[in-house]
């Protein structure tokens, strides 16, 4: 989403700060508490924290300036002012994809929004809002011999820890070695020194890295529409959620979100559940 900036002024990102350790240190979470002041259930009421993450491209990544951009930002922001919020409003922060579903269940952030699939294994923990992308999980590789699943028998494949790959790597991929990464820049670096055979990513993402990096190949393809990304809420937060969803559908029915699409993922079909009615 290379949308508005969706960094705050200094002072909000102190403020964040300080509330992530009030509220996540020693004892645990402190749920935020519903009332007239603070209708959302939010941490600050005057700001909604997101965790997201800095290199997964384009749909949270970061700029050279530091800046949040990418798909899934620039939704989120437009969300967020359909709420109320102003951009400085919005305070975004990376972390490791394995942080960002226990940062919000403990109250470190209100919500994040990293193209993140909807699984019941992971509501057990958190909630969703409704569904706003599906796309492909994809295997990227400089490996000519790897041209599907069958290939990566005895191949160490890259996985990003807590993924919808790695969870679908370790059910259909039985007979390949899985490495897992923090993020996908040190996997493709490990594919680009030869540590890894072939690495196990988000169809966009492997499409933009395949563009960097000539030698990796877009070797296999599998749908994965059962799962779509939606953004993540602390359990139990149904103002939070009801009020997001209430966002995306006025996102979607306007035309919002199809503009969003068209300018991260111009040659991808859009779900026709996610275009206006006629």
């Amino acid at each position: 989403m290379r949308f508005t900036e969706a960094l705050t002024f200094p002072f909000s990102r102190l403020r964040a700060g300080a509330l992530a350790v009030a509220f996540g240190v020693l004892a645990g979470a402190v749920t935020p508490a519903l009332s007239q002041d603070n209708p959302l259930g939010l941490i600050d009421p005057a700001v909604i924290s997101v965790g997201t993450m800095g290199d997964a491209k384009p749909y949270a990544f970061t700029t050279a300036d530091g800046s949040f951009t990418g798909f899934d930002i620039e939704l989120f922001l437009n969300v967020a002012e359909r709420l109320g919020f102003k951009k400085e409003q919005v305070v975004f922060t990376g972390q490791e994809f394995s942080a960002l579903m226990p940062s919000v269940a403990n109250s470190r952030f209100d919500v994040a929004a990293a193209a993140i699939g909807t699984t019941d294994k992971r509501k057990e923990s958190v909630d969703f809002s409704d569904g706003y992308l599906a796309g492909f999980l994809t295997v990227l590789t400089p490996d000519a011999g790897i041209t599907d699943a069958a290939g990566l028998k005895g191949k160490r494949l890259g996985v990003v820890q807590g993924t919808l790959q790695e969870i679908y790597a370790e059910k259909n991929f039985a007979g390949a070695d899985l490495v897992k990464f923090p993020d996908n820049n040190s996997a493709v670096s490990a594919l680009n020194n030869g540590t890894v055979d072939a690495h196990f990513l988000d169809y966009e993402a492997a499409k933009d890295y395949s563009a960097r990096y000539p030698e990796l190949k877009v070797a296999v393809n599998i749908p994965s529409f059962d799962a779509p990304a939606g953004f993540v809420v602390r359990k139990g937060n149904d103002a939070l959620r009801e009020a997001l969803n209430k966002a995306l559908q006025a996102a979607m029915q306007d035309g919002a979100w199809k503009t969003l699409h068209e300018k991260w993922f111009p040659s991808t079909p859009m779900p026709d559940a996610y275009l206006p009615k006629q």
